[in-house]
């Protein structure tokens, strides 16, 4: 297992829309093992296979406490959305950031699991949050994205300038 590199907006490999994962070999166990290692070393509860530069649909989630609830979300899909809220979210390729985010409350989500198998998920709060947002990476789309164009210029310049710092001192 390798913990990966997190890509970081403005990058404009994150806008890149996913393609279905076909092949359920060893070459994807092996990226969703490091796709795990990468998510809990970076503290997310989430983490879509785009953020890694890995351009599939795929993504892994762990919502409990102690890292033992590890969920796979291979070519997902919502087949049902209820329901609306807004809550603050933020994400691992957009650091230090939080904004209000209006989602479905409510959603199902058809997907396979990591062996191929069709699972069915509903989900509410949390889940249900992180299963929109992580799906949104899979189309090139950034919680920023809901944010007005001037919220969004100065998070994409206090990340600029972060990351400038950053190259300094390193």
């Amino acid at each position: 297992m390798a913990i990966r590199e997190v890509l970081r907006f403005p990058d404009e490999r994150l806008r890149t829309v996913a393609q279905p994962v076909t092949d359920f070999g060893p070459e994807l166990q092996a990226l969703i093992d490091d796709m795990f290692e990468t998510m809990y070393e970076e503290r997310g509860v989430g983490l879509a296979a785009t953020q890694i530069d890995q351009h599939l649909q795929l993504i892994v989630m762990d919502l409990s406490e102690d890292k033992s609830e590890p969920r796979v979300f291979i070519n997902p899909k919502v087949v049902k959305q209820n329901g609306k809220f807004i809550n603050e979210e933020g994400c691992l390729s957009v650091p230090g950031v939080y904004a209000k985010v209006e989602r479905a409350e409510t959603i199902t989500v058809e997907a396979q699991d990591r062996q191929g198998n069709t699972v069915v998920t509903d989900g509410d709060e949390l889940l249900s949050i992180c299963l929109q947002h992580e799906m949104d990476h899979l189309l090139g789309k950034l919680f920023v994205d809901y944010l007005s164009p001037l919220k969004r210029q100065r998070i994409k310049q206090k990340l600029e300038k972060n990351a400038r710092l950053d190259a300094k001192m390193g």
